[in-house]
């Protein structure tokens, strides 16, 4: 006799690996593919222990049997179970922490289910229409239902290209009613602050995967600190290229970027203020700027050895309660990849793998994201000495993945390092040449993948570390 007993549909064992999984390491969370939904739990009681899970985690606090049992002591699905007991047998029994395949297992057996339902329902129309509908017209459904299930759960976004078209027509149009209103250039996304830029680059538009790149003390730092505050500044003054900004530093302390927007916002040098050699106006003048910056929505992040699944994490987290629209990471090359699951050859594919890692996250948040990139040392050897795209530093597919690549390059660094000696014709030559690039930077636009290229000059005052625009 064949075994005509129907399958199970479903995973108890995936649905309890996961979750066992997430109770011993909530960072795990990180893990989940995005497009991955509570409603995939063939359990509701699972599905209720997952949405908890979830929802402690992005209040900070620590989902365990003891904070999970009273965060669901009130939810009728367990009135009469101890699930205290069932939370800690959850952990009891993790073999594993894989919950990408946990995932995967779920999911699978969750449109197994949907496709079944959409067969059951189609058998049912056969033989229960025949007044009332055509086959054809059963056939169309029954299309129609497997069609909206594979694009919505295995498939992207289909856009109709009048929709898109409208899209993009409604947005040149805020442009220029922007542009009439305020009389200065339109952009369509975040501001940099730096005129030039913003006319070249139409600000930092969504999704948008910009590498900002330079050797050291170029000022590649100073330039995307100038960045997020003029960013979270605009938000702060209520115009609509503004934004909610954090900064990720794997580099330097906190205090040392306030530092530096303190010097920048007050024109007194970092080095004064470190050391105190300052006066009673200039404490006057920090209080003031301290209580004018007392709502500006700028966040820096310190973790060192970050990956770039943390970064979402933190960034999500922030977005629930803050308008956070433009994230800035000083530097790549300080970053970690997840290794969790699989582990790269070497540091050219990590730096390839968390690059891709980045623009995806940009893409699934929908926000624009900036990284910091060193250059390897090759500009160096060459007598002109600004940097190409080839100079990237393990470059693998940095070019490739950004949208945007931008160098900071200034002649006056390398200037300096050829001083003649005093008091001779050269001397003379050279102290003219200083001054003509002495405050001067060039911010090199190498790749930029809806406009043009180009070089932007911008003043740059290194003893402030700050970036401005040059007199028109």
């Amino acid at each position: 006799m064949p075994n005509t007993k129907e399958p199970i549909l479903y995973s108890l064992d995936a649905e309890h690996a996961l979750l066992g999984a997430l109770l011993l390491d909530n960072s795990l969370l990180d893990d989940i593919p995005a497009s991955f939904e509570a409603n995939y739990f063939m359990s509701t009681s699972n599905k209720n222990i997952y949405l908890s899970i979830k929802s402690l985690a992005n209040r900070n606090i620590i989902a365990d049997p003891i904070t999970l049992s009273s965060e669901l002591f009130n939810n009728e699905q367990f009135k009469n179970i101890d699930i205290k007991q069932v939370l800690i047998s959850l952990v009891e029994n993790v073999i594993g922490l894989n919950v990408a395949d946990y995932t995967e297992i779920i999911t699978d057996f969750y449109l197994r289910r949907e496709i079944n339902k959409i067969c059951l329902n189609t058998i049912n129309e056969c033989y229960q229409s025949f007044n009332d509908t055509l086959a054809v017209d059963i056939i169309d459904n029954a299309e129609q239902q497997l069609y909206n299930l594979s694009n919505k759960y295995l498939g992207g976004k289909l856009v109709p290209f009048h929709d898109a078209l409208n899209t993009v027509i409604r947005a040149a149009q805020e442009g220029l009613n922007n542009r009439t209103i305020e009389n200065r250039i339109a952009i369509s996304g975040i501001t940099s602050g730096f005129t030039l830029i913003d006319k070249c680059l139409g600000g930092f538009n969504k999704s948008d995967l910009i590498i900002l790149a330079g050797r050291p003390s170029m000022g590649k730092t100073a330039l995307a600190v100038n960045i997020a505050f003029n960013a979270s500044r605009a938000k702060l003054y209520g115009k609509r290229e503004g934004t909610g900004v954090i900064f990720f530093s794997l580099e330097m302390s906190a205090e040392q970027l306030a530092t530096r927007l303190l010097s920048s916002a007050t024109c007194v040098p970092a080095w004064d203020i470190k050391k105190g050699n300052i006066s009673q106006s200039n404490i006057e003048l920090f209080s003031k700027f301290y209580k004018e910056m007392e709502n500006i929505e700028l966040y820096i992040e310190e973790t060192p050895n970050i990956t770039s699944q943390q970064i979402k994490h933190k960034v999500r987290k922030m977005q629930l309660h803050n308008n956070i629209g433009l994230i800035i990471i000083d530097y790549l090359q300080l970053m970690s990849n997840d290794t969790r699951n699989k582990k790269d050859d070497n540091r050219v594919q990590e730096i390839s793998a968390i690059t891709r890692q980045l623009k995806n996250i940009a893409r699934e948040l929908d926000i624009p994201i900036i990284v910091l990139s060193q250059l390897s040392r090759a500009v160096e050897q060459r007598d002109d000495k600004r940097p190409q795209l080839a100079d990237l530093r393990d470059s693998g597919s940095i070019e490739q993945d950004a949208d945007i690549v931008l160098f900071v390059y200034r002649e006056a660094y390398y200037k300096a390092r050829q001083e003649p000696k005093i008091d001779t014709p050269e001397h003379e030559k050279w102290e003219q040449e200083m001054d003509q690039v002495r405050n001067r930077a060039e911010i090199i636009i190498a790749k930029h993948r809806n406009g043009p290229i180009a070089t932007i000059p911008l003043f740059f005052d290194s003893g402030l570390t700050k970036f401005g625009n040059l007199p028109s």
